[in-house]
């Protein structure tokens, strides 16, 4: 099939004839995107998949005939990593959803437009949140090779760059995990890695919606050795217990007497994100100094880098996941391009190394080396 070079294919798959039209026109707007085809259930997207094999394709949930959750679970089972962009409600109803549609295999998710009656403004949500997202998820699956030879090529990150430095014979007090796009199903692979014995606390940034890290820290909950909790202020952060940032909050670690806290912040977003995961990285690394290992997993943008330089600057450690098993490589690629990832390890690695990394004991809470 004949492609013009350097665009991005994409697949629209809604069955709400307003939505389709409001996504449509906004991709076409963008020289980088082409429409090839609109799809009006999941059935029929599964069979356009394979007529007009698109670059990626956008998904709604609820449809007739076969559901969003069923479409991609169908299409993952010919294309693994065929960038797939589910659409979202803010509700809880929506987030489990969502939640579902990750699991089955979607790339990501963005938020369906609320006030369809106010074009314009459904539109600009769209630009803002959808078309970045299917540039950096097309951009990982060209260079996995799922793109073609008509492809135009795309800025590639910073050559990875790992920097071990003498082999650590302390123990960590604290395990510092950054997440984003692909994130949940990374979590939901490294978290069950952690044994209900683990010496130390874990502290967690997942780029997520407000509504969304509850139930995402309840999923990983039924899964993990450790408790998983969405972080409210207070919150104790002790060994045995995984604390997720609540989604539109920073999450801050803090000692209060003898003892440490989770604080949560409305300060500024940080590379466009809150809960950010530099401001994660930072508390921590004044907490703990040198005892933190940190973890930056699949996710866009470049959030986590200058905290990963902190904890580094301090004598901390830092494991990124590598291109090959992230769902984009922007987060960990900026670390590891920075020179600030003590290893570079596939996903299926990532458990079990921190895991081994964080047997060694446990250090003295709240006190620095």
């Amino acid at each position: 099939m004949s492609r013009t070079p350097g665009r991005i294919r994409v697949l629209v798959v809604d069955d709400s004839v307003v939505i389709r039209k409001i996504v449509t026109e906004a991709l076409a707007a963008d020289p980088e995107m082409e429409v090839v085809g609109i799809a009006k259930d999941g059935r029929t997207a599964v069979t356009k998949v394979d007529e007009l094999e698109p670059d990626a394709v956008t998904m709604d949930i609820e449809m007739p005939v076969m559901n969003g959750i069923e479409a991609v679970r169908a299409i993952r089972r010919t294309r693994p990593r065929l960038p797939i962009v589910m659409f979202s409600t803010l509700t809880e109803r929506g987030a489990s959803a969502t939640l579902d549609a990750l699991s089955a295999g979607a790339s990501d998710y963005v938020t369906k437009p609320s006030n369809v009656s106010n074009f314009a403004e459904s539109q600009q949500n769209i630009r803002d949140q959808l078309i970045p997202k299917l540039k950096a998820l097309t951009q990982t699956w060209r260079a996995a090779g799922g793109g073609t030879a008509a492809a135009a090529p795309r800025p590639r990150p910073a050559v990875a760059v790992t920097c071990p430095r003498r082999p650590r014979t302390g123990p960590f007090g604290v395990l510092a995990i950054g997440s984003s796009t692909g994130g949940p199903d990374a979590l939901a692979q490294v978290l069950p890695a952690l044994p209900a014995h683990l010496p130390v606390p874990v502290v967690v940034v997942q780029h997520m919606p407000p509504l969304f890290t509850r139930l995402l820290a309840q999923r990983l909950d039924t899964h993990c050795a450790l408790t998983v909790v969405e972080a409210a202020e207070g919150e104790p952060i002790v060994p045995g217990t995984i604390v997720i940032a609540p989604g539109g909050t920073h999450l801050v670690v803090r000692r209060q007497g003898t003892s440490l806290v989770a604080h949560l912040t409305q300060d500024p977003p940080e590379n466009f994100c809150r809960p950010a995961v530099d401001v994660l990285f930072r508390s921590v690394a004044s907490v703990f100094g040198d005892r933190v290992l940190a973890c930056v997993l699949t996710g866009m943008g470049r959030d986590g880098e200058k905290g990963a330089g902190v904890i580094r600057a301090a004598g901390g450690e830092v494991v990124v996941q590598d291109e090959a098993t992230s769902v984009v490589w922007g987060m960990p690629g900026a670390v590891a391009g920075a020179g600030q990832a003590d290893r570079i390890l596939p996903l299926p690695r990532i458990g079990s190394d921190i895991a081994a990394a964080l047997s060694r004991g446990p250090a003295p809470v709240g006190v620095r080396s």
